[in-house]
């Protein structure tokens, strides 16, 4: 019986389709050129309108609108008008009758008129398309073609109906028909809308069925690129040669490309952990050219949010000046994204601060928990003083803890309100957090962990009674981390939860359990999470065998399949650990190969970043420091260094400097020229150098068992820039030679002292037999964590100063500070033993 209805119904909506294709009416609604055209048919033929008159006319009114520049919609007109209302009601009431696709034009269409939420219509639509798409599963007809299907889905999502049971039907046909599908802007948008409601496994399908479409196109638009992103970033997957593909459209898409898109584009970078120094030239160019247009709030929150970081010292001015001056028109939103870029910018304008302080008064109460949370930090992070707005922000946070029941939000909560000045613990934060407790991941645990730290800090600096509250709750929280950690039997899940995880508590208490987790788990190192495994490792500075020949073996098993740009974080792992894998040649040298076929991939930032780890590790293929060491290439780096954070800037910066030392003494046949000199002068002129007390000590020391002051020099630079802690001269019968006597001046920068060859760019010739000896002091930073295993600069530094003709004596700190030489006596004969037997 239920058959022969839907039988009625199909062969109804199929005459009137015949009867209704030569319609006049019809003809005139499509001709409309205005909205009041489409009104006044629509008043005038009430009574004979049919289900398709109706959706036409609501299909014509949205195109009108679409036509038309943003700023010269009018939608309220439209949606207040008595005429829309009446479609609307014969809409609800024709629905059945309405063809499969007809029904999504039309819900497609109201929405695009920013109905409100619950519009009866609407959910009427939905609901008949529900029941629709249940059939086309049901019986594997085909009612929705693709186009509507992801029409319908995008409406879906638009309705925040991101998790609903319609949209789990539109997953499964998407997975039925996706070899199907031809269309990168189908798939787009059926990709974004059903991101919540798939598998992994599913995920990674689309992510390589969008792949394939981009290739094969020439020409695809920057808005289903967008998408990609926004899938990307709602799975929370990292998949870089997708990144790359979508970036590289954004690219020859960058003259189209409005501050609307470059704000979202820079917003997903941001989440998912990408950069592209090349689009940021492209963005800033386009955006500084067009300043002077965004003079409107929206426009210019997300003009100062994407311009603001990377902008000149003028550019920068007029950006807050104009924010200072615009700033009682900006909404709460706006007034977060302010913030938030200052932070960024590291900006300290005290006038816009304040600004922004007063302009908060009147959104405080129409803060998200999430975006308050945000808020305190940046506001802390800016050095605001205003004690007043800090009580308000607090009041507000304790008042969402007490209401909160879920783990990340509670967490987060408890987090900030320990950033508040003068924080002090109350009973309400404990009996929250201990309630919580067994609900939490590692992430969760660390974030309570790290406020109760500072709170019981604070309290026994001012004698409080809540500090044994805090070590109490700090002792359960340690062993629910514990807990967590033995009961890990899934490493994918693990490095989940220890990507934001740090901080004291964590060294302290968890770490050497986490190792011992890791390694247990050491058969679950696969390529999908080798990379997520060395960073980890990179992170807490662990030198793990068993996890890194692990790496190394899966790795080279996979070399293929592991995109370039992971190889290097991969690489970067061993040679800042200073580890050789088993086969280490081997293992590097076929890293090495991939890398250098693949340089395409990397900018010119990166390969200086590649060049320097590689260095770092003996290693200097002629590809890569032949193109590092070209004329424009530097010229393009310089470029894009003015665009990049300020300390990946320094970084890179650095590393340039130190991969041309590397190269000038280990490779002169490159015939790479030492160019770094006024660099190296700038840093250390600009740097707060300053001899420690331990150094000063030592070198009474010194002076005691070479016989004077002058027998040794403190804070010696070398030549290339090297900082040494002591150099000293013995002659070939082991007698300290006076640097009085070689008539070798000391010449002090910023308490440093320069070697008069090092400046004369000569070499002195000492007499026959005589070395030089640099005597190093390494602290715990030399070495991976909890061993003696000495790190890859530190490795570097000694090999370097080697081949500068120094003897070196590296004297690490678990040595020196260690109970055999606790006495002055026993240091002396120490560092004797040290200087004499160095020859």
């Amino acid at each position: 019986m239920l058959c022969l209805r839907q039988v009625c119904l199909f062969t109804l909506r199929r005459y009137h389709a015949r009867t209704l294709s030569s319609d006049l009416l019809l003809s005139q609604i499509n001709s409309c050129t205005h909205e009041d055209e489409v009104f006044s048919l629509v008043g005038r033929n009430k009574a004979s309108l049919s289900e398709k008159h109706v959706g036409i006319a609501l299909n014509v009114l949205w195109q009108l609108q679409k036509k038309r520049p943003l700023l010269l919609r009018t939608s309220d007109y439209i949606r207040n008008h008595s005429q829309f209302l009446t479609l609307c009601i014969l809409a609800e009431n024709k629905v059945e009758h309405m063809e499969d696709e007809a029904i999504v034009d039309t819900l497609y269409s109201i929405l695009r008129l920013s109905v409100e939420d619950h519009n009866s219509l609407a959910e009427v639509l939905v609901t008949e398309a529900w029941k629709r798409l249940e059939r086309q599963v049901l019986y594997c007809c085909a009612l929705l073609s693709l186009p509507a299907l992801s029409k319908f889905a995008l409406c879906l999502y638009k309705r925040c109906r991101h998790s609903s049971p319609v949209i789990g039907k539109v997953a499964h046909i998407v997975d039925t028909k996706l070899d199907s599908i031809q269309d990168i802007r189908i798939l787009s948008v059926l990709m974004i809308s059903i991101s919540d409601v798939i598998s992994q496994s599913f995920q990674h399908r689309l992510l390589h069925k969008a792949g394939q479409l981009l290739e094969e196109k020439d020409e695809v638009h920057f808005n289903y690129a967008k998408r990609i992103l926004q899938f990307i970033q709602n799975v929370k997957l990292r998949h870089h040669p997708l990144l790359e593909k979508c970036n590289q459209i954004f690219l020859k898409s960058a003259s189209h490309l409005d501050i609307h898109s470059i704000s979202l584009i820079f917003g997903l970078y941001e989440q998912l952990g990408f950069d592209n120094a090349e689009f940021r030239l492209a963005a800033k160019q386009l955006l500084a050219e067009t300043i002077d247009d965004y003079d409107d709030p929206e426009t210019f929150s997300k003009l100062f949010f994407t311009l603001g970081p990377m902008a000149g010292s003028k550019v920068r001015e007029r950006l807050l000046v104009t924010a200072l001056r615009m700033a009682d028109e900006f909404s709460s939103y706006h007034v977060l994204v302010i913030l938030k870029t200052m932070q960024k910018m590291k900006c300290r304008n005290s006038l816009l601060l304040k600004k922004m302080v007063s302009v908060l008064d009147k959104h405080l109460d129409s803060y998200h928990i999430l975006h308050l949370i945000k808020l305190t930090q940046y506001l802390v992070m800016l050095r605001c003083h205003n004690l007043e707005l800090f009580a308000k922000l607090k009041m507000l946070l304790l008042g969402f803890l007490k209401s909160s029941v879920v783990p990340a939000d509670t967490a987060a909560i408890i987090r900030v309100l320990a950033m508040l000045p003068s924080s002090q613990v109350e009973g309400v934060i404990i009996n929250k957090a201990e309630a919580l407790l067994p609900q939490c991941g590692l992430h969760h645990l660390n974030c309570i962990a790290t406020a109760l730290v500072k709170w019981n800090h604070y309290d026994q600096l001012h004698w409080q009674n809540s500090s044994e509250l805090c070590v109490k709750l700090l002792q359960k929280l340690n062993g629910c981390g514990f807990q967590r950690l033995q009961k890990a039997n899934n490493l994918n899940h693990l490095l989940e939860e220890l990507t934001h995880v740090n901080g004291e508590w964590f060294e302290e208490v968890l770490s050497e359990e986490t190792m011992a987790v890791c390694q247990r788990l050491v058969d679950q190192i696969t390529r999908t999470n080798v990379l997520q495994l060395s960073l980890f490792l990179l992170k807490t500075n662990h030198c793990c065998p068993p996890l890194l020949d692990r790496i190394a073996s899966v790795t080279v098993e996979n070399l293929d399949k592991i995109h370039p740009f992971e190889m290097y974080f991969i690489l970067f792992l061993f040679s800042a650990l200073n580890y050789d894998p088993p086969a280490n040649e081997e293992f590097f040298e076929r890293c090495i190969h991939h890398l250098t076929s693949n340089l395409s991939h990397f900018e010119c930032h990166h390969l200086v970043l590649l060049g320097y780890t590689l260095a770092v590790a003996g290693y200097f293929p002629s590809v890569l420091v032949e193109k590092i060491f070209n004329v424009s290439f530097l010229s393009k780096l310089d470029a894009q260094l003015e665009v990049l954070p300020d300390t990946l800037k320094q970084r890179v910066c650095l590393c340039l400097m130190k991969l041309n030392r590397a190269v000038c003494l280990e490779c002169p046949e490159f015939h790479i020229p030492w160019f770094h000199e006024r660099y190296c002068q700038r840093v250390f002129r600009n740097s707060n150098s300053r001899i420690n007390p331990l150094r000063q000590r030592v070198h009474r020391m010194l002076t005691e068992i070479l016989g004077g002051s002058h027998y040794a020099r403190i804070s010696v630079l070398t030549p290339y820039y090297y900082e040494i802690d002591f150099e000293c001269i013995l002659d070939e019968n082991k007698k300290p030679l006076s640097y009085m006597v070689q008539s070798i001046p000391w010449d002090a920068v910023e308490g440093i002292h320069l070697r008069d060859d090092f400046r004369d760019e000569g070499r002195r010739a000492l007499p026959p037999g005589a070395q030089r000896i640099a005597l190093e002091f390494l602290d715990s930073k030399a070495f991976s964590k909890g061993s003696h295993h000495l790190k890859g600069e530190p490795a570097v530094k000694k090999r370097h100063l080697e081949m500068l003709g120094y003897q070196v004596v590296q004297i690490p700190h678990f040595e020196w500070n260690s109970m055999v030489l606790s006495t002055k006596g026993e240091q002396l004969e120490y560092l004797r033993r040290h200087l004499y037997g160095a020859q």
